[in-house]
């Protein structure tokens, strides 16, 4: 039986400025980190309150190893869209969408970019 998400794995060019931009821009604490007998390094990051779902930074310092697969987008749970994008905008993150749209009756979400190109999303519920 499957229990929850645990986490989601991103590939990122300079592990150093994603873990900054996770933990100082989005919040998120450094869980753990580990380097592989293969080089690769890993880094957990998730937020502190429970038993959260966590994401994992997979970095090696070497462009040249492609992602095996893509991850289209993350979203992020807040209760104040606007006041996060007002925030984020002020840091210099790059937006998608300038202001939320609304979806689904009542639903707000807002697209922006992480250190790498990856999108990642504000979610907002009724």
């Amino acid at each position: 039986m499957i229990q929850k998400l645990e986490h989601i794995g991103l590939r990122v060019k300079n592990i150093e400025v994603s873990i900054r931009f996770y933990t100082e821009v989005l919040g998120m604490h450094l869980v753990g980190r580990a380097v592989l007998d293969d080089g690769l390094e890993l880094a957990f990051l998730s937020y502190p309150d429970g038993d959260t779902m966590q994401v994992e930074l997979i970095g090696n310092g070497n462009d040249d190893v492609p992602a095996l697969g893509k991850v289209d987008h993350f979203a992020f749970t807040v209760n104040n869209i606007e006041a996060e994008l007002e925030r984020i905008r002020t840091l210099g993150v790059p937006l998608i969408d300038e202001s939320p749209q609304t979806i689904l009756g009542g639903i707000k979400i807002a697209f922006f970019y992480g250190p790498d190109g990856e999108r990642l999303e504000f979610f907002q519920a009724k």
